[in-house]
């Protein structure tokens, strides 16, 4: 069986990322078989995530320390710990916040992946994204794998890597994009033809023998840790990994930790010591260190803050409306629909019923923005017709559950071949921000004009969240069409100010959002009068 001298073959793991539960979805399915069981976050073993990498790609998974906690936010006397779904990533103007990123190298089997789960465990922030640098070996030639089979092939020098492709997936994870990180099979020195989906985070773990090589990769970190390991309990630790794991032979991992792990770790590895700005000493054993990073990331993560959404509702206020809100024409019919459906005493029925015949004309007049074209055609007494035809061939309907799902029906009647994306955005009853718990989109949505539904709008938070993760998934912004039954002007504005060119399209405009971010005077709780969930004691 052949050597080689790759770093640890670690399995890079999203904590608590936008998936929660690797279900696959048919987004071609007919309207009345999309359904959406509920999900909560799972705990994977590394046995059973291998037994799951099969198909073209693999997915990520959520991982959570304690499944079982009632609160969504812990508070202590330093800090504010979020549990459940993803809080803001972003400003009050829509734009990311750049992550935390902490990088942690050493030599081989020092430990550094010990070091880093330990840092997420002690952390206990739910978005946690760790990268193993172990995914960005290059691509050999064949000349290349005749060398690795034989042993010959450094694996612990820089040219080994690719350093271009690692820096690009650093660099969109930092803003919260997301990335399709290669998967490197170790037996075979090659790339799987699957990739991995992950996500930007509140921190980034970056680990990895040479991340301090590369000038550029220092530059990105905002925290920098060398493991420092004892030699001899490096070598042991190969050994074992090498010959029980990977069932590679004694005699060439010895051949290859002497030939170039070695050598290599003096040249490059122990002299890049001096980039870090913590030298950990024995590993994921010391817990003094440990603590340390992990309360200067608490202290750096509580300055970006996250409450925002009471200023939304503020900030924008006694400005004229915007030009990128078109309005359904107001008739009598529509103003006696709205009566309607705001009347309080109205059974579910009902509401249900003139709710539906709304969303219908609020899908027609959106489909009206989209792209046209003039076409010819001869009509049935041989006659010649100019009129239009739709100009986009990718239509691609998101809704912001709960709500926002009730308007599929309406967008499936009209458009045949649409397809549906599913977002989970929930209200943090502790805090009122939204918070993000699952989303589902088309693999190649940026191809895709969308038309974003939830039925009603009002801070613009929800809408806001919904957007930017778009944006992060790469959709054009002027691709965006916003689509809600009713709007208050502060999430008009809010929507506005940070995505202009978003087109916000909606029934009916409301001047106010009380303290309890309902819209005045509104419909309610949408959701609840819709789903007969309200709570009438």
């Amino acid at each position: 069986m052949s050597t080689n001298s790759e770093s640890e073959g670690t399995t890079e793991q999203t904590v608590n990322e936008y998936f929660s539960k690797p279900n696959r979805l048919d987004f071609k399915q007919s309207s009345n078989q999309r359904t959406q069981e509920s999900r909560t976050p799972i705990i994977l073993s590394p046995s059973e995530l291998d037994s799951l990498r099969v198909g073209r790609r693999e997915r990520t998974f959520s991982f959570t320390k304690n499944v079982t906690k009632a609160e969504p936010v812990l508070r202590t006397a330093q800090r504010t710990i979020y549990t459940a779904g993803r809080p803001p990533w972003y400003d009050t103007t829509g734009q990311s916040q750049e992550c935390f990123i902490i990088g942690v190298c050493g030599g081989s089997a020092s430990g550094k992946t010990t070091v880093a789960k330990k840092i997420i465990e002690a952390l206990d922030v739910p978005w946690v994204t760790l990268l193993s640098m172990d995914s960005f070996y290059k691509i050999l030639n064949e000349e290349q794998h005749e060398m690795a089979h034989n042993n010959e092939y450094n694996f612990d020098h820089p040219d080994a890597f690719d350093f271009d492709l690692l820096i690009e997936t650093l660099r969109k994870l930092k803003e919260g994009k997301r990335v399709e990180v290669p998967i490197y099979n170790f037996v075979t020195h090659s790339r799987e033809k699957f990739t991995k989906t992950m996500y930007g985070a509140n921190v980034i773990i970056c680990e990895g023998i040479l991340i301090f090589a590369n000038q550029k990769l220092v530059d990105m970190m905002d925290m920098k840790l060398f493991i420092e390991t004892d030699s001899d309990i490096r070598l042991a630790r190969r050994l074992k990994r090498d010959t029980v794991d990977r069932g590679r032979d004694l005699e060439g991992v010895i051949k290859q930790y002497q030939q170039f792990v070695k050598p290599m770790f003096d040249f490059y590895i122990q002299p890049s010591m001096v980039h870090a700005d913590l030298i950990v000493p024995r590993g994921g054993e010391n817990k003094v260190a440990i603590n340390l990073i992990v309360q200067h990331v608490h202290t750096q993560l509580q300055t970006k803050g996250f409450q925002f959404r009471s200023k939304l509702v503020k900030v924008y206020s006694n400005q004229p409306l915007p030009t990128s809100l078109k309005t359904l024409p107001k008739t009598t019919q529509i103003k006696g629909m709205h009566t309607i459906i705001r009347d309080k005493d109205i059974t579910r029925d009902e509401f249900i019923f003139y709710s539906k015949r709304l969303m219908r004309l609020l899908i027609e007049f959106s489909l009206s923005h989209l792209p046209f074209k003039d076409i010819n055609v001869e009509t049935t007494q041989n006659a010649e017709f100019t009129g239009k035809a739709m100009n986009c061939h990718k239509v691609c309907g998101v809704s912001i559950l709960r709500a926002g799902e009730t308007m599929e029906q309406a967008l499936c009647d009209v458009l045949k071949d649409v397809r549906i994306g599913k977002i989970l955005i929930q209200t943090n009853p502790n805090t009122n921000e939204p918070e993000l718990y699952y989303l589902r989109l088309p693999k190649d949505i940026k191809d895709y004009q969308i038309i974003l539904m939830d039925a009603t709008v009002a801070s613009g938070a929800a809408a806001m969240m919904a957007i930017r993760i778009l944006l992060d998934h790469e959709v054009p912004e002027e691709n965006i069409m916003l689509c809600s039954l009713l709007m208050a002007v502060s999430g008009i504005h809010t929507i506005a100010y940070a995505f202009p060119k978003v087109l916000m399209i909606t029934t009916e405009v409301d001047p106010e959002v009380n303290d309890k971010f309902y819209i005045l005077p509104g419909i309610g709780n949408y959701g609840d009068r819709y789903y007969g969930t309200e709570n009438y004691d």
